[in-house]
């Protein structure tokens, strides 16, 4: 029986059916070790945890509006639970404390990200150096994607220790039953924060309007800082645009506010990776996107089921403008999002896990890091 356990921040939708998947797996015994039930700024719902995990008492503070968990008593947890190989996937001292457990006992570290190349190309010094360190005990590496290999070879590791568990949904849950009509040109889909770049994806189709010589809609799915301004903005450009607000949306509803709509705008100025756009995919949605985006090249391939394009929103709108008024590019897109996203399934993400794992037990050799340029 292979011992496993994950020390996380706290359960996100799409990582716990891969712990469900994890925790039935034959010969396999796991556990989640989560930091939080749930941070102050995830408003999402979770379906029941059936596998078995735990929660630490909830010590974080915030830097720069991320939360640092600082779980003293993750020592405990492992302790009782004995795993033969611990995962991390970050840097707070919550994870480092479990490394370090790991280390000092002599049992596998296998390092987890969501992270990439580009996402992580901020950090300092002392960052670098602790992942130096960490990457360099560690027995294999889980990225979310090319993106987040790339980033562990920046630090030397070789690809053959890298095992992807792609972020994913319930693809089936999402796909279109039959032909719906459909109500909103775009959708926008993500937090009113200015990362998310919001307002950007409104001056988009504020072009796209004017591009093609008619009125568009845009459906905005979320809430945050900038919700009032948006508003204020939507008044102003209502001449071009019909604009819907439906503010924070369950996960059971996202579905259905997906088909509805033709095109995901996804102008992001930071993301590892971009769930939404696992979502729009799903939905058989074309998607433009920024290349901060994960999964910029890699889920949404520029010309192909989307485009990735720089922040312009007149490049933006002439592209809209293309998938808007061309049946046939728009269903060759359409089909191409609902191809590749089939991939991305939670059975492959776990396996990614488990295949990680065991190769750290069969050559748990020690590698050499060296610092990333």
């Amino acid at each position: 029986m292979l011992r496993i356990a994950i020390v996380t921040n706290n359960p996100p939708p799409y990582r716990v059916p891969v712990f469900q998947r994890l925790g039935r797996m034959p010969g396999i015994d796991f556990q989640a070790i989560f930091c939080a039930r749930r941070e102050p700024n995830r408003l999402w719902d979770l379906p029941p945890l059936e596998f078995d995990h735990v929660f630490l008492r909830e010590r974080f503070h915030t830097v720069n509006g991320r939360y640092i968990h600082n779980n003293p008593d993750v020592i405990g947890a492992l302790h009782r639970f004995a795993p033969e190989m611990v995962i991390t996937d970050g840097f707070n001292p919550t994870h480092l404390y479990a490394f370090l457990y790991a280390w000092g006992r002599g049992l596998v570290h296998v390092a987890m990200t969501d992270g990439t190349d580009v996402s992580e190309q901020g950090l300092g010094l002392l960052h670098k150096a602790v992942r130096r360190f960490v990457y360099a005990r560690s027995g294999a590496f889980v990225p979310a994607s090319d993106g987040g290999r790339r980033h562990y070879q920046s630090y030397g590791v070789p690809a053959s220790r890298c095992f992807i568990s792609c972020l994913c949904i319930d693809n089936e849950a999402f796909t279109p039953k039959g032909r719906q009509e459909k109500q909103y040109d775009f959708i926008f889909s993500g937090r009113f924060e200015a990362v998310k770049n919001p307002l950007f994806a409104m001056h988009v189709a504020v072009e796209t309007a004017k591009r093609i010589g008619r009125k568009v809609s845009i459906l905005f799915v979320g809430a945050g800082s900038l919700e009032e301004d948006m508003k204020n903005a939507a008044a102003m450009y209502a001449q071009h645009v019909d604009i819907a607000f439906h503010g924070f949306a369950a996960q059971r509803e996202l579905p259905g506010l997906y088909r509805s709509a033709r095109i995901l705008l996804f102008p992001t100025l930071w993301d590892p990776w971009g769930v939404v756009a696992n979502e729009a995919c799903a939905a058989g949605l074309p998607v433009l996107v920024s290349s901060a985006a994960g999964v910029a090249g890699e889920l949404v391939r520029d010309g192909e089921n989307g485009f990735v394009c720089a922040l312009d929103p007149e490049i933006w709108a002439y592209r809209a403008a293309m998938l808007l008024s061309r049946a046939t590019l728009y269903e060759d897109f359409s089909r191409r999002s609902l191809r590749l996203v089939g991939e991305y399934n939670y059975d492959n993400a776990a396996e990614g896990i488990v295949e990680a794992c065991r190769f750290s037990l069969r050559d748990a050799e020690p590698i050499k890091v060296r610092m990333p340029v």
